[in-house]
């Protein structure tokens, strides 16, 4: 489960009506209207909304200017019946949880395109509920198709290299947004070496001053990753030809043994952290409360700005033993595209539209996260990020920081190096945009099956919930005796008001 939370307030509005209840989870397509309706639903503040200052106004210098002054589903609906002489009407909707969202299918809500996290993008694969992407959408001939011509290398690699079900996730889902997990902290109050690790959580110097996730998935990933600290660390592991595939297979590990570890060292973890947290760890972390916190890196760029405004210079730490890799994508939805070929085209046309670099900077200034879309041959959303992180000509103790990994596949690639200040590589571009180092050992975590799920389920509800086997034999008594006291006391009152 993940919450999303953008830097700019924002309300979850719709394109044209409010989305509403239709058929079953395997209802047909609507009938073939005149106008188009394309029914989206994303998370919760997770576009550009439009509205911006004129101060806000971007001018890059490669001489393109970013300004957000409608909704970007507003204004998908103009630039399509331009380019393709339809008219398409967006019911545009929103979740607050990967859950939520696939509770509102199962009971009943029909959607055609929707943006998922990685795991639940594999659980409608593995149910066959979405539709693939027609062979057009990837042609990079086609001026339109953006996303297939501007989409990062890094990120299409991924895609196309993970399965399920002997099928690439690149078939069904377009990347949309993407990043890391690690720890936020506050570099006064704990250092660097320190904050590099999954036991950090269960450091006694940070005794109540650390926060974790309240999320089984995210927790689950940390704790496991300091049980297998070892491991993960060892020479041989990490020189083995089959790496990553191992890694994956390590930090995807359900089995009970494994789930009975991990509750075990969690319980003691849960001794150590100030509590769990799903979205005030940012605050928390702003107003020095605690001292670290789990973090999304998207997240963790919004906690950065806003501290700063306060004089507080935060910082992110990956952890040495591994960190996990996330994506939210664009999928479709077989039971809203039916056989509607018009639909689907439009829905395909809606992934190729926030593709575009000026959008793809539009979302990523408003939201704060990272896109998927790297340009291609448009340098725009690499003028963005020396915009936001280059270094001033004149400035001194400067770096170079290297991300042609996910601009153009390989990072010596010279043209893509930001020449930014020295503080930069442990704050904000290094959250956006991690190493190479850093993500060559990273771990996508996979989606589990029902008993899997219902055991890791039933591991976070021992962990969350009190264990009244533990509790000391006196506490049981004394509070049999407080009820029983507090019945008699009743009893006798309810005696009295009868008597009198």
């Amino acid at each position: 489960m993940k919450v999303r939370r953008v830097r700019v307030p924002a309300l979850c509005l719709t394109g044209a009506v409010l989305l509403g209840l239709a058929g079953p989870w395997g209802g047909q397509a609507q009938a073939r209207e005149e106008t188009i309706t394309l029914r989206v639903c994303n998370w919760e503040e997770y576009i550009d909304l439009g509205d911006w200052d004129e101060e806000e106004r971007i001018e890059l210098d490669n001489g393109v200017e970013i300004f957000g002054e409608n909704a970007l589903y507003d204004e998908f609906e103009d630039w399509y019946y331009e380019t393709y002489g339809k008219r398409v009407q967006v019911e545009y909707s929103c979740f607050g949880t990967n859950e939520d969202l696939y509770n509102q299918l199962t009971l009943g809500d029909t959607y055609d395109l929707v943006c998922p996290s990685d795991y639940m993008i594999m659980k409608l694969m593995a149910e066959g509920a979405l539709e693939p992407y027609s062979e057009s959408f990837f042609d990079r001939e086609d001026e339109e198709n953006y996303y297939a011509r501007c989409v990062s290398p890094y990120i299409a690699d991924v895609f196309e290299e993970n399965e399920i079900n002997g099928e690439s996730w690149s078939r069904y889902a377009a990347g949309y947004m993407w990043g890391v997990t690690g720890v936020l902290y506050n570099p006064e109050l704990m250092t660097l070496e320190e904050a590099s690790t999954w036991a950090v959580f269960d450091n006694p110097d940070f005794y109540r001053q650390i926060t974790l996730k309240d999320n089984v998935r995210d927790t689950y990933f940390s704790t496991l990753g300091y049980l297998r600290q070892e491991q993960l660390m060892d020479e041989a592991f990490l020189a083995d030809a089959e790496y990553q595939e191992k890694l994956g297979d390590m930090m995807n590990d359900v089995s009970p043994e494994t789930i009975d570890e991990v509750e075990e060292l969690l319980g003691r973890i849960m001794g150590n952290i100030y509590a769990l947290e799903t979205d005030s760890g940012k605050a928390d972390m702003v107003t020095g409360k605690i001292a670290a916190n789990y973090q999304w890196s998207g997240d963790a760029v919004y906690a950065m700005d806003q501290a700063e405004e306060d004089d507080v210079y935060l910082q992110f730490a990956v952890p040495r033993e591994c960190t996990n890799l996330w994506f939210d994508g664009w999928v479709m939805l077989r039971a809203g595209i039916g056989e509607d070929m018009e639909k689907k085209q439009a829905a395909e046309a809606f992934v190729n539209f926030l593709s575009r670099p000026e959008n793809a900077v539009r979302n990523m200034y408003y939201i704060g996260y990272t896109s998927a879309i790297s340009g291609g041959e448009d340098d725009t959303v690499f003028s963005y990020l020396e915009w936001c992180y280059g270094a001033e000509e004149d400035e001194e103790d400067t770096v170079a920081y290297p991300v042609g990994y996910f601009f153009g596949g390989d990072n010596a690639d010279e043209d893509y190096i930001v020449h930014t200040s020295q503080e930069q590589v442990g704050r904000q571009l290094y959250t956006q945009y991690p190493s190479q180092e850093v993500i060559s050992r990273a771990a996508v975590m996979g989606y589990f099956d029902e008993e899997q799920t219902r055991d890791i389920n039933q591991m976070w509800i021992n962990i969350r919930c009190l264990d009244v086997r533990e509790i000391p034999l006196w506490c049981v008594l004394l509070t049999l005796c407080i009820v029983a006291a507090a019945g008699a006391a009743a009893v006798l009152r309810k005696k009295n008001h009868y008597c009198g």
